[in-house]
Parts: C-alpha cells; structure tokens; sequence
C-alpha cells in the first residue's frame, strides 16, 4: 500500500512557483495550470524513491516486446536511472516518473510522454519526434542538439536547455477550445533556445518570458497571443514570423532579421519597451 501511494504521489504533474514577485506583476506570470493542476512540494523525495526497474529491466523488456502493442511502461518509477542510448520508439510513458533519468540518445519518437515527470533529465540528442507531451514536466531538464520536430507540447520546459535543438513544425499552440481548467499551454520559461531551429513552429498563446531565442530560426513560426516578456530574440531569424498581440514588453531584438517580414508585429504589446538596433 504504501509503495503504490508513493508511485501516485510521483505521478502528480508538478508545476512551479515564481518566487520573484515584481516578475509577476511586470509580466502576468503563472497563467497556466498542467493537467489536475497539483503541486508537488517535496519534489525532491520522487528522486529518492527506489525504482520499479533497474536499467538492465526496462531495456530487456523493450528489447523482449513483440506485436502490434506498444511498449507500455506507464506509470512506472523510473527516476534518476541511466538509460543512455535506449529505444523508447512509441512506447507509452504516459504518468512515468524518469526525474533525472540520464535519457542522452535515447529514441522517444512517437512515444507518449503525457503527465510524465523528466525534470532536470538528460536528454541531450535524444530523439523525440512526433512525441506526445501533454502536461509534461520537462523543466530544467537538458534537451541540448535534441530532436523534437513535430512534437505536440503542451507541457512545462522552464529553465530547460534546448541549445541547437530542432522544434520545426512543433505543435505547441494552445487548444483554446478546451481549456476547462484554466489556460493549458506550453511554458518556455527562461528556458535557453540559443541556435536552436523553430522554423514553422506553433507557439501560439505559449509562455515565453526571459527566453533565449539568440541566434535562432523562427521564420513562419507562430507566437500569436504569446507572452514573451524579457524575451532575448538577438540574432534570431524572424522572417514571416507571426506576432499578432504578442506581449513583447522589454523584449530584445538586437540584431535580429527579417523585422520587417514580421507579420502582425505593429499589433505587439508594449512594443515602446523593446530593444532594439
């Protein structure tokens, strides 16, 4: 009993707290609420807790999985193990704890990732494209050269490293037509985008406050309705990108290209505040 309360306990999303309160008079922060909208206040015990399955277990049981079903290793404790180099390949993550999980390498296209805790993991090159992330926990985990082209995410990526990684195409816009707990979208957070390449990415109504988008590729992305206070777009290609009321507020754009391609930008909020050349 008390095993399975502690696995419950691991798969509650987490969501962080801004501490810095003129941030968050400034910039609105903190709009969003992920999945049942639970706190986790001692985030560090997930870590602590044993895992369900060693290393060499969750590789020979994908190793061993046969027929048309996916890998299932949902709801699983997964944390903290070294899992370098594993193919995840639309396995079903959905609620699994792999908190500081090493994942470098590792292969989660396709996998569904909904609810699962990755805060502070190793996903550097790790493949996950076309992965599902709904409610995700992927703050401060590091996601440098990863591959994320068309994945859906609508998850929580503060403070995370995303240096040179491939958002193409991703499906991170928020679905204003269910929204029946509050704004459900994508948080990017301070979160650290330098070369990374967002060309034709939705990051409509996404949280993008004191990111690092320098030196990155956004031609054609969508930020319609995003808040991206603070936001460093230095260097940044932004040809055909949309800013449609895009709150921009001492945002800047030092260097960037294409301004003038922007589409929508003379829409921008509190575009007096920005800087630039």
């Amino acid at each position: 009993m008390r095993r399975e309360s502690r696995r419950r306990m691991d798969r509650v999303p987490e969501r962080s707290a801004l501490t810095n309160a003129s941030c968050c008079r400034a910039f609105g922060r903190r709009s969003f609420v992920f999945g049942a909208a639970l706190t986790i206040t001692a985030s560090a015990c997930a870590a602590l807790l044993a895992a369900d399955l060693s290393a060499e277990e969750v590789r020979a049981l994908l190793v061993a999985h046969a027929g048309p079903a996916v890998p299932d290793l949902s709801n699983r404790n997964l944390a903290g193990l070294d899992l370098a180099g594993v193919d995840f390949k639309g396995a079903n993550l959905t609620g699994t704890n792999l908190k500081k999980a090493n994942l470098a390498g590792a292969d989660l296209s396709n996998a569904i990732i909904d609810l699962a805790i990755l805060r502070g993991a190793n996903l550097r090159g790790a493949k996950l494209r076309n992965a599902k992330a709904f409610s995700t926990i992927l703050a401060e985990a590091d996601l440098t050269g990863a591959d994320l082209s068309g994945a859906k995410l609508i998850c929580n990526l503060e403070n995370a490293k995303l240096i040179g990684a491939n958002l193409t195409a991703v499906a991170a816009g928020a679905d204003m037509r269910n929204q029946p707990m509050g704004l459900t979208r994508l948080s990017l957070y301070h979160a650290n985008l330098t070369n990374a390449n967002l060309a034709g990415a939705d990051l409509s109504w996404a949280m993008l406050e004191f990111a690092k988008f320098n030196d990155a590729d956004l031609k054609g992305a969508n930020l319609t309705l995003a808040q991206a206070g603070g936001a460093d777009f230095s260097g940044a290609d932004l040809s055909g990108a949309n800013f449609t009321n895009v709150d921009i507020q001492s945002a800047r754009f030092t260097g960037a290209k294409g301004i003038d391609r922007i589409i929508g930008f003379d829409s921008a909020l509190h575009k007096d505040t920005a800087w630039f050349d």
